[in-house]
């Protein structure tokens, strides 16, 4: 037997399709139903990488009597949040109003026209942890349904209103100016945790986007913020979170010590992470970020990438029913696996390995001293250490890959691929690397031909089939993308697309009152339109598409989008100096804001012999402030940036112009007086 999600095309939604449940997936076919058979609605959301749905779903979905119950008393619908952020983002807002927390599974309880009255989370099977049983929850609120409607109703009202008016709240502006970003370091540097690195106790996250603001301010010359990113970073890759054997990092860890990892690994953690540890990279020139770097975007092209370009969303955390058991040892599966005892000794203090281990007495591998610790313990040197490392590295993970492999979530998501495709795109450009640079302009291909269809972006892709509307984080992060993408191999077709998706998202999203919603002006049924402006886990829409156009406007000279940005910018400024870590983008764009700017045209032809001589100038270090436009022909084509348009070539030469706030300066023709204009400050 199996129920409505059959159909679907989410791995998460196929995950319960042979549950007894009669689940529905959000459709006006299963609110109607709700409507005509007077009966409450149980929405359940999660997300196909996500543990304790697992445990709630093998708990009680999996279990007839609890079914029984479901399927008597209401009309059940089960989301994946990741296809439909929207739905996720209201009502676990109603969750936090009710609960004062939120996660995943969250499990909420709507009317028929899907007003929530009451949620939470995961709900055991038997009353424990302080909560009721799952079983006696469906029981009250049936109860409550059939003989004290008036309570529940008014509930809904009242958490309506809350929801209505939060969206209504909207802080007055401030003046964005570099007290915003220097105060924002001392906030930062106040709850940065010195002894193991990043911000936050347990469940520890790695906070790429207020690590990418440090890095921006350690450009500026702020040493606080360049300590605070290169040991966050450091001390994050050392630990269990981060994969040594395959690369790429875990969803979050358990502890403060990014010791034991929670071991899903979601394609936008790795995205943001392997960008901040490059730019790290950059501004340090510590080889072992850029290691962390490189394996981290290798394992993406090895496990994450379908044939066709896009990536993948996520690995799960379980395999074989265990959480973690893919990827963690026992001493005895090491011994067995390694036979040489000097290698074994190595292996055990570099990767801090005990009998008793971190996790139910498996290790999670983790290099618990740095190489040169390592040199000085075994009375050897660096390079022989890293030798010994780099040649049992390869051995444990071909073992490792004989196991059970997590489950792969194997849809293709446009915001969460964009924000690989800029990954991809800066580290083929700055560690010249054309394999990454192909996989950026791939999966730039894929998603254009795949998802944006009849001039309207879709959110989700799965096996040859697009849907759902796409929001403006997709939007945003693919013009991001895009843009990113044409820096590093100027084809005009890839900026074409920025500027088309840019006045889509300008036509569909605008609130009049100021920024964007987060859905289309004509997404369908929703108790409201949402308009998050918090960034979380992902940037949020708000913040990346006021970063795409501040981008665009220096490319175009249209200041109608700078003051656009620059207003987004300035409304969040109070919550920015609230909470800084909870607003990164938002920093990073008004990072940008404040400048300055380069805006660099080079105008020649892409055969010429100092082309990539002067390209080179523009990537030899990081530079968060400038945007490049290069011409591959001469005249540049109609459809290159404006900034491209109507310039000269000096005496026939290859020219570069260096920009700054819409005044130019003055043209020059060698590499060493384009670093001369850029390093001016």
């Amino acid at each position: 037997m199996t129920n409505h999600l059959i159909n679907e095309n989410s791995p998460y939604l196929l995950q319960h399709a042979s549950n007894p449940v009669d689940w529905y997936p959000w459709s006006e076919e299963a609110l109607h139903k709700a409507q005509d058979e007077d009966k409450p609605i149980f929405l359940s959301i999660g997300y196909a990488a996500c543990h304790w749905c697992h445990v709630m779903a093998h708990e009680s979905f999996e279990n007839s009597a609890t079914a029984s119950l479901m399927n008597e008393f209401f009309v059940n619908i089960k989301v994946d949040r990741e296809e439909r952020p929207d739905l996720d983002n209201i009502y676990m807002q109603a969750v936090v109003a009710l609960t004062g927390q939120g996660g995943w599974p969250m499990s909420v309880f709507l009317t028929p026209d899907g007003h929530p009255f009451y949620g939470g989370t995961y709900y055991p099977p038997e009353p424990r942890y302080n909560m009721p049983s799952f079983q006696d929850l469906l029981n009250t609120i049936a109860s409550l349904w059939s003989q004290d409607r008036a309570k529940l109703l008014a509930n809904a009202d009242a958490l309506t209103d809350l929801l209505q008016q939060t969206l209504q709240d909207q802080p007055t502006g401030a003046v964005v100016n570099s007290e915003l970003l220097s105060d924002a370091v001392t906030v930062l540097a106040e709850s940065y945790q010195w002894k193991t690195g990043g911000w936050g106790h347990a469940p520890k996250f790695p906070h790429p986007m207020a690590l990418e603001f440090t890095l921006r301010q350690a450009a500026r010359g702020n040493d606080t913020a360049q300590k605070m990113a290169l040991h966050s970073l450091r001390t994050m890759a050392r630990g269990g979170m981060y994969d040594v054997l395959g690369g790429g990092f875990a969803r979050y860890s358990v502890n403060a010590n990014w010791q034991i990892p929670h071991f899903e690994k979601m394609l936008y953690d790795n995205a943001l992470l392997a960008r901040a540890y490059l730019h790290a990279y950059l501004l340090s020139e510590d080889l072992f970020l850029r290691e962390v770097c490189e394996n981290t975007l290798d394992f993406v092209l090895r496990e994450m990438t379908h044939p066709e370009g896009g990536f993948f969303s996520s690995l799960d955390a379980d395999s074989e029913g265990i959480e973690g058991k893919y990827y963690t040892w026992t001493k005895a599966e090491l011994r067995n696996a390694i036979p040489d005892p000097a290698d074994q000794e190595l292996l055990f203090t570099a990767f801090g390995i005990t009998d008793e281990g971190d996790l139910d007495g498996r290790n999670c591998l983790q290099q618990s001293q740095t190489i040169e610790q390592l040199a000085d313990t075994f009375h050897t040197t660096s390079e022989t250490v890293a030798g010994r490392l780099s040649q049992l590295r390869p051995d444990l993970f071909s073992i490792r890959s004989e196991r059970t492999r997590p489950v792969t979530d194997d849809k293709v998501l446009v915001s969460w691929n964009a924000l690989m495709i800029t990954s991809f795109a800066e580290a083929g450009r700055y560690l010249q690397r054309p394999d990454y640079v192909e996989a950026a302009r791939k999966n730039a291909g894929f998603l254009l031909k795949e998802m944006y269809l009849e001039g309207r972006l879709l959110r989700s892709w799965r096996e040859e089939k697009a849907q759902h509307n796409a929001y403006l984080e997709d939007y945003a992060s693919l013009i991001l993308g895009l843009l990113a993408l044409y820096q590093t191999t100027p084809d005009p077709h890839w900026y074409q697309a920025a500027l088309d998706l840019a006045e889509d998202m300008l036509t569909h999203f605008s609130d009049p009152d100021g920024g964007f919603f987060d859905t289309r002006a004509d997404h369908g049924f929703l108790l409201l339109r949402p308009k998050d402006t918090q960034d979380n886990a992902t940037p949020s829409g708000s913040s990346l598409a006021a970063t795409a156009l501040l981008h665009l406007a220096a490319y175009q000279g249209n200041r109608n989008w700078h003051q656009i940005a620059e207003q987004m910018i300035s409304t969040m400024v109070p919550e920015i100096k609230r909470y800084p870590s909870a607003f990164g983008q938002w920093l990073c764009a008004a990072d940008f804001y404040i400048g300055p700017v380069d805006e660099v045209a080079i105008i020649g032809q892409s055969d010429h012999p100092q082309f990539e001589e002067l390209i080179g100038i523009l990537w030899k270090i990081f530079r968060p402030r400038m945007i490049a436009a290069f011409s591959t022909s001469f005249p540049p084509p109609t459809d290159a940036p404006a900034l491209l348009q109507n310039r000269s070539m000096l005496e026939g030469k290859l020219t570069a112009y260096v920009c700054r706030k819409f005044v130019c300066k003055q043209p020059v023709t060698g590499a060493a007086a384009l670093e001369a204009l850029l390093d001016q400050a």
